[in-house]
């Protein structure tokens, strides 16, 4: 275990932002994480949990307490069943099922991060989420002082969201179990209308596994989605907000102003998200707001290459980007009445 005091913080963060921690432990092995965790909370010291970064806004004063970094390896693959340590990097994990011939991950290449965050955010891209995959995931329960197994129904998943961030103080990841597909080196029916596009079938097809993960990286790239040290427009938490999940009576409403500001003949974006509600893109709606890519004169400004990110172009704090994040807030809120949710986890600053 590696204890550091007053340390940078920003470096272990895909935005490069943020002050220092008064103490970084970096922890190796799952008995390591443990025993960081229960000295910090025996001693009531504030915890902050990292993995690979992607997903945080650190303020630039920094973290007063115990940052814990999760260095966990572990890789275990039996039959259909793989198992994960908190600490591996997620695209690799990715890789590493379709070298195998399994499916049900393979869209999700190319995000950064680690595998311990993907149960807590839910993540999901390209009309996969892992949620549909996780059968299990064993995690250091702070409440009860004590490693439980939750299954996936215990997880509570729903979109970009879970047991996990519901309670973000209870439980620390160790290790997430998926079940995967063997169909015979084919991928798991292709969902989203992009891919499938891109990959010339229609959605519900199956296609070589090799196939679905290289184009789902071709496509993440050409929005800065896949890090890239010179590219200042992957410098970013990827997708900044979530995309608004509306009922009847409030897409109604915003219907109604998209045809005040836009037009009759415009239709926003809209997709089913379950009984009685609606998902629109947070994209469209930034964009429609006047945020284009590249919006922005000072140190932070939306990526180029797509209108969801946020991006540091190299000498911003994190003061400035939620200078834009609030402004971009605001200007889609009085737009179409529409209030956006940041998606990345904000430690010591708020929107």
């Amino acid at each position: 275990m590696q204890v550091l005091h007053d340390a940078p913080l920003a470096p272990l963060t895909t935005f490069r932002l943020g002050g220092p921690a008064t103490r970084l432990v970096t922890a190796a092995t799952d008995a390591e994480v443990i025993a960081a965790v229960r000295e910090a909370d025996d001693s009531g010291t504030p915890l902050l949990v990292i993995g690979g970064g992607s997903n945080l806004v650190i303020g630039d004063k920094g973290f007063d307490g115990t940052a814990l970094r999760i260095a966990t390896r572990g890789v275990e693959l039996r039959g259909t069943t793989l198992e994960l340590a908190a600490g591996e990097v997620w695209t690799d994990a990715v890789a590493r099922t379709v070298e195998a011939g399994l499916a049900g991950v393979e869209c999700l290449a190319g995000i950064p991060g680690s595998a311990g965050a993907t149960p807590i955010q839910n993540v999901g891209a390209y009309g996969q989420e892992v949620s549909s995959t996780i059968t299990e995931v064993i995690a250091y329960d702070r409440r009860a002082g004590e490693t439980v197994t939750l299954t996936n129904e215990e997880c509570v998943f729903s979109y970009r969201h879970s047991r996990f961030k519901a309670d973000p103080e209870r439980y620390v990841v160790l290790r997430v179990r998926f079940g995967l597909e063997d169909a015979g080196g084919l991928s798991a029916p292709v969902r989203y209308a992009e891919a499938a596009r891109a990959l010339g079938v229609e959605p519900g097809d199956r296609v070589p596994l090799a196939d679905a993960r290289e184009t789902v990286l071709k496509l993440r790239a050409g929005k800065g989605m896949v890090l890239d040290p010179e590219d200042h427009d992957t410098w970013s938490a990827g997708s900044f907000f979530t995309n608004p999940i509306l009922t009847d009576e409030q897409f109604a409403a915003f219907h109604a102003r998209v045809r005040e500001r836009l037009g009759d003949g415009v239709e926003p974006p809209a997709y089913p998200a379950g009984p009685g509600r609606t998902k629109t893109s947070a994209a469209w709606l930034i964009d429609k707001s006047g945020f284009t890519k590249g919006y922005g004169t000072g140190p932070a400004r939306i990526s180029t290459k797509h209108t969801l990110a946020l991006t540091n172009r190299g000498a911003a704090t994190t003061e400035d980007l939620l200078a834009l994040a609030r402004e971009v807030v605001a200007g889609v809120r009085e737009a179409f009445g529409i209030t956006l949710v940041n998606e990345p986890v904000t430690v010591g600053v708020s929107l």
